[in-house]
């Protein structure tokens, strides 16, 4: 439960370390998931990056009007589902490959997810 609070930390105060985080273990990977999803109102295209042994998630999500968003989820000790979400500035929105951009922008657009090399997303 430390580590969450530590990332909760990350989340609010360096996001930037966070994103750079996601990018470089999605750069790295054969192939890249990025969904797209709806609630309601809202719809955003996501990648994620999981750590199974803590059970944490981190992404990166897109809504509409180019707002980006770093989100942390992770199961709290009444095993409930917990997601911070935290609007990115642009430095954090610049440390985002344009690659990754344009393919969260098409999901979005779209409103179907990609299957992609992750080595497409770097450039």
């Amino acid at each position: 439960m430390a580590n969450n609070k530590q990332i909760e930390e990350q989340v609010k105060n360096r996001p930037g370390s966070l994103v750079e985080q996601i990018v470089k273990e999605v750069v790295n990977k054969k192939a890249v998931d990025v969904s797209f999803e709806d609630d309601g109102d809202d719809q955003w295209a996501i990648v994620r990056v999981h750590n199974e042994e803590e059970d944490q998630e981190l992404a990166i999500r897109l809504h509409p009007e180019d707002k980006w968003v770093l989100q942390f989820g992770f199961y709290d000790e009444k095993d409930e589902f917990i997601e911070l979400l935290q609007p990115l500035a642009q430095p954090e929105i610049t440390g985002i490959p344009q690659g990754l951009q344009k393919v969260m922008r098409k999901v979005l657009t779209s409103e179907e997810g990609l299957r992609v090399p992750g080595t497409l997303l770097s450039r």
